[in-house]
């Protein structure tokens, strides 16, 4: 399975999770985007998701993540746990506001990474918590 295909399979699941709990959410198109999800609750409000998909337990590379202070921007890091072809096994998502991400964030020489063992050891909180997006 390629990268592209893991990233898509993490979007849709989210995507598939935030319809059937009632939100009104849509995924934005393009390759190179900030945003993947976009929700709009009934009281007029707006959150933005970015989903980090990964097929194994690695850490999620977050070069490119730039949003550390927003309140109403969420991270959604889904992990397929070796097991992506296998449709009766659900992934792991950990629903991260933001404003909470910096905590998991690993800094090397050559890269940047939300810290897969941190999240797990220290992010249980945040474990397939999918309130912290559906209460705006």
């Amino acid at each position: 399975m390629t990268r592209y295909n893991t990233n898509l399979a993490a979007e849709f699941y989210v995507l598939s999770m935030l319809h059937r709990l009632g939100i009104d959410a849509s995924l934005t198109l393009g390759n190179k985007k900030a945003v993947d999800i976009v929700v709009a609750y009934e009281d007029g409000t707006l959150s933005t998701i970015e989903v980090k998909g990964l097929e194994k337990r690695y850490d999620w590379p977050a070069d490119n993540i730039k949003e550390f202070e927003k309140s109403r921007h969420f991270y959604v890091l889904v992990s397929f746990e070796g097991k992506i072809e296998d449709p009766l096994t659900p992934p792991n998502a950990w629903i991260i506001p933001a404003n909470k991400l910096a905590q998991f964030r690993k800094q090397y020489k050559t890269r940047i990474v939300i810290s897969n063992s941190l999240v797990r050891s220290q992010g249980e909180q945040f474990k397939n918590n999918w309130k912290i997006i559906t209460s705006p």
